[in-house]
């Protein structure tokens, strides 16, 4: 998601088909993420992302069937490279440490994921709710793959556990998207410590 894609060289050039159809897909994604995230889902229209991305219509329809399809698939990007880069946090000696060690490291790469990409953030957190019935599910499907997540690096085994994780989830997605709103990256990333704390507190009151 870093930087914008190269447009494709004028004239005859050596590209495949595959390599041409992925450039304009990602020129597509970029132009409506950074669009959406400037004026919001509302008031942006196909239009404007053609201005953007620099592609026909025509493109653009042989690659998504509507607005609302392509905020799908950007939808889908910004969920993978969110868990991508808590995925990296997990590797290494990260079996080795302790289940706070984890869970902040875990944290840490999410805050810091959300930081490096505050139009992707917005897209993923605020535009998500103006996007209709589908994006709101969608969103809740990606939530629960957190819950997952932190109820594995919780050792949750228990319904309760699950809630544990859960809550914790609920709570950082609400925290996190107030200070997107507001574009408070400091504070952002000043949730780290606060919510491994709060963990610690849900962890030791179920034993």
């Amino acid at each position: 998601m870093n930087g914008n894609p190269e447009r494709l060289p004028r004239g005859r050039h050596r590209l495949s088909r595959e390599q041409v159809v992925a450039s304009q897909r990602a020129r597509i994604l970029t132009g409506f993420i950074e669009t959406v995230a400037a004026q919001g889902y509302v008031h942006t229209s196909v239009a404007d992302v053609l201005r953007v991305a620099g592609v026909s219509r025509e493109t653009f329809y042989q690659q998504f069937t509507s607005k609302d399809d392509c905020f799908m698939a950007a939808y889908d990007a910004a969920v993978g490279v969110v868990l991508g880069g808590i995925g990296d946090s997990l590797g290494g000696d990260g079996a080795a440490l302790g289940t706070l060690e984890r869970l902040d490291g875990a944290l840490g790469a999410y805050l810091e994921t959300l930081a490096a990409e505050p139009a992707y953030a917005r897209v993923f957190l605020i535009e998500v709710y103006a996007a209709g019935p589908e994006a709101l599910a969608r969103r809740a499907e990606s939530q629960q793959r957190f819950v997952t997540l932190v109820a594995a690096l919780l050792g949750a085994e228990t319904d309760q556990e699950r809630f544990v994780a859960e809550a914790l989830v609920a709570a950082t997605s609400a925290l996190v998207t107030a200070r997107i709103v507001a574009s408070d990256w400091e504070g952002l990333a000043a949730l780290r410590g606060p919510l491994v704390a709060l963990t610690g507190q849900l962890i030791a009151g179920q034993r």
